[in-house]
């Protein structure tokens, strides 16, 4: 009895950590009806520049954490006055999602110039002996936690039921348009809304750092179990938000006390995904449900740029392929060879992603745990049992489709931000089973001794031969896919898209075209993740976990949704350009969050098409050599 007490005392705080979270995604999700991706980097942020106060001017904590606090919330306002509100006006709920994705990565990458990838640690407020309480023992830093966690929560529900600002801040919620008929200044709400949001993650930030090591990435996985937390209470409850956190910070600990951490991180998954199935807004809904199923709304009117297959694209197709052939003999150096070789493997598992959501328009955050499901198990089998890579790679993406049938069975009645989420924690749960099954897999330390792959006794064991299978895999995996997008699978999907309702209405079998984009994305992630494997010789769960799914969906969004070939433009930038200018290699992330927002903000349909866009602008009279169709909904 008392081991079980001291377990949930220890849930408690964790739940505490969680819900305080939770608290900045509902608060700005009930102003805005956006999620806030970037949440727990302004946590981090804010307990960074605590520890530096700390350090290197001597300051108290406390004192350390009121300057962190308000660099946070100086910070936060003028991301949200030049992103954020901007964003807002004029991108639709799924690209609002995309565009806090940008701001988590040039957060993280920021801090990564600024302070290095270390580990950082706060001082405890109140000293280090923990407290004895009829034989239980409990934290200092745990009091100031639960402390904390009851102020915020019962301030936020006093802002938002009794205030002016609260009033205001449901009027804007409920109805923008009504709200600035009335003097309300909507964008100033939502700007208040988004800073205030930033500055409960500042304060969550600085309590939780004496207790946990952080760093410049720890925003990712803050911002993820925050994320779950609102989710399973109800986004934009502040009750549910805490009550979610505590929900899974009880589930967690009781789960690695009495079965195994791997269980611990299972078991939150999972409750996630019976929440989201069974109650999608969760167990404290707050406000009317939106509808979610809309990719675009007709406020936004955006290219689907789509290949015509012309007498002059077939010329500059062979063009294109005499190119693809003699590119390898003009590159002297060897990183810049194998450089190019895992943007080709990088590019065909965005392809997949493009056909899902620039096409399908479903929001996915899962494609690295597919490309972890193909990786491993081909690697597992050709180390393990000896089986041929081939054989092992086709059982791969054999188990990836059967993972995908089952989650898009299970989330079908999920859209928009719920899918996302079910995707996301599908990856995280591959992510945990990767890092757990440790005699299986390698654990973090990954699996070694990878053979290269091979075929008919012909072994890929160099870069130039990798780079050629890889190129004869996509040009015959884009010339089906530009074949299928072109006829009556293509404009199925593209209805769906538009509107799944609507589609059903004129015969369109939502479910099957939606489960099979689902499954060509699952497989194409699979042989990527396989090829990963092969190529390299090893595999970390590092490599294809949760955050290359994350990287994935920037480099389509920066290439071009919906084009198919676009996403080339995305992966190339993002992975050969720190190759080839390596001392701007530490700017890695915080370019690729910033071209992220630059393309969401002003380049909707990404580099490629925007390009493409333009030159048929330019030729409009003879239709030049590709063919743009627009699907607006």
């Amino acid at each position: 009895m008392h081991q079980a007490i001291q377990i949930a005392v220890g849930g408690l705080l964790q739940g505490c950590i969680f819900g305080l979270l939770a608290l900045g995604f509902s608060l700005i999700y009930r102003v805005t009806a956006a999620v806030n991706l970037a949440q727990g980097a302004f946590c981090i942020f804010a307990a960074l520049v605590t520890s530096s106060c700390e350090q290197a001017f001597g300051m108290p904590v406390m004192i350390a954490g009121l300057v962190g606090v308000a660099a946070t919330a100086a910070l936060s306002a003028l991301l949200g006055a030049a992103v954020f509100v901007p964003g807002l006006a004029r991108l639709p709920g799924s690209t609002m999602f995309i565009l806090t994705v940008g701001l988590l990565t040039i957060l993280q990458g920021a801090s990564l110039v600024v302070w290095g990838s270390q580990s950082y640690t706060l001082t405890t407020f109140s000293g280090e002996r923990p407290i004895s309480l009829l034989g239980i023992s409990i934290p200092t830093q745990g009091l100031w936690l639960i402390g904390v966690t009851i102020v915020i929560t019962s301030a936020l529900a006093l802002l938002l039921a009794r205030t002016r600002m609260g009033r205001a801040f449901r009027a804007c919620a409920e109805n923008p348009l009504a709200a600035n008929l009335m003097g309300i200044g909507v964008r100033r709400m939502q700007l208040l809304s988004f800073v205030l949001a930033a500055v409960i993650g500042g304060i969550a930030g600085i309590v939780i750092g004496p207790i946990t090591s952080f760093q410049f990435d720890t925003g990712g996985m803050y911002t993820m179990f925050g994320f779950i937390a609102a989710v399973i209470g109800g986004i934009g409850s502040p009750l549910g938000a805490v009550v979610g956190g505590l929900c899974l910070g009880l589930a967690t600990q009781f789960a690695a006390a009495y079965m195994s951490s791997l269980f611990s991180n299972a078991l939150a998954l999972s409750l996630l995904l019976v929440i989201l199935i069974w109650r999608p807004s969760g167990i404290f809904s707050s406000g009317p449900a939106r509808r979610q199923d809309v990719r675009d709304e007709p406020r936004i009117h955006r290219a689907v740029i789509r290949l015509g297959l012309r007498r002059g694209l077939l010329l500059s197709a062979v063009a294109a392929a005499g190119l693809l052939g003699a590119l390898p003999w003009g590159l002297q150096s060897g990183g810049l060879m194998s450089s190019v070789v895992i943007t080709a493997i990088l590019f065909l598992a965005v392809i997949g992603l493009d056909v899902l959501m620039g096409f399908a328009g479903q929001v996915s955050l899962g494609q690295g745990g597919f490309m972890a499901i193909g990786g491993y198990t081909a690697s597992i089998l050709a180390v393990r049992y000896d089986v041929p890579p081939l054989v092992g790679t086709l059982a791969g993406i054999a188990l990836s489709l059967v993972c995908a049938l089952i989650l898009g069975i299970g989330a079908m009645r999920l859209r928009g931000l719920y899918l996302a989420i079910a995707t996301l924690a599908f990856g995280l749960l591959v992510d945990s089973l990767t890092v757990g099954l440790e005699n299986l897999t390698g654990g973090p330390s990954g699996l070694v001794g990878i053979p290269s792959f091979s075929l008919g006794g012909f072994v890929f064991d160099t870069p130039l031969r990798n780079f050629y299978l890889i190129a004869a895999i996509l040009v015959v995996i884009l010339t089906v896919l530009t074949a299928g997008m072109r006829g009556g699978f293509g404009r199925a999907l593209l209805a769906v898209r538009a509107d799944p309702l609507a589609a059903a209405a004129l015969g369109v079998d939502v479910r099957r075209y939606k489960i099979g984009a689902f499954c060509i994305c699952a497989a194409l992630g699979s042989l990527a993740g396989s090829l990963y494997g092969f190529y390299f010789h090893f595999l970390s769960p590092e490599m294809v976990g949760t955050p290359i799914s994350f990287q994935m969906l920037a480099m389509l969004v920066i290439g071009g949704e919906g084009t198919l070939f676009g996403p080339l433009c995305g992966v190339a930038l993002i992975t050969l350009l720190p190759t080839i200018f390596q001392p701007l290699a530490q700017y890695k992330t915080m370019g690729s969050g910033l071209l992220l927002i630059l393309c969401a903000l002003y380049l909707p349909s990404g580099i490629f098409g925007t390009a493409i866009t333009w030159l048929m602008r330019m030729r409009p009279e003879r239709g030049g050599v590709l063919a743009v169709r627009r699907s607006t909904p």
